[in-house]
């Protein structure tokens, strides 16, 4: 817990902390963020559900997979500014612990997903596993912005 108290101590946390504009600018970055994250994600999911069929799979996915993947680093980057804040008080609310146990879950559920979907042809129809992956998907980031909303609460 020293190590948490430390970082809200440090002085560019304490800047963070301080300033009317900072903080309000950084929570917006990291809730537009999310937006386009859980955006993609879904649009991505949706497609492998066999939604958007009139949209080329590879091209579509692997577009969406960039955007998520800098939506994903903008909000790791904004979400530990965030954190820094008051990370001793975070730290114990079952509802953070909540939300990074399922950005571990998503995470792993896509290593998952780009497993099944490694030997798949191109213009065959993903199968059950990778839509069961898919639907785990769209499901774990819903969670992860409801636990998001919900440490606000807390």
């Amino acid at each position: 817990m020293d190590f948490l108290v430390a970082i809200e101590q440090l002085g560019a946390v304490r800047l963070l902390k301080g300033s009317y504009y900072a903080y309000p600018i950084v929570n917006a970055l990291h809730i537009a963020s999310i937006g386009v994250l859980l955006t993609s994600v879904w649009l991505m999911d949706l497609r492998v559900l066999g939604w958007l069929r009139s949209l080329p799979e590879t091209v579509f996915l692997r577009l969406l997979r960039r955007v998520a993947l800098a939506a994903f680093l903008c909000a790791v980057v904004t979400g530990l500014l965030l954190f820094s804040v008051r990370a001793s008080e975070y730290a114990t609310l079952p509802v953070f612990l909540a939300k990074m146990a399922l950005i571990v879950l998503a995470a792993l559920n896509l290593v998952l997903f780009i497993v099944l979907g490694r030997n798949r042809p191109e213009g065959q129809a993903p199968d059950r596993g990778e839509r069961a992956a898919a639907l785990a998907s769209a499901l774990l980031w819903t969670g992860v912005l409801f636990a998001g909303r919900f440490i606000g609460f807390a």
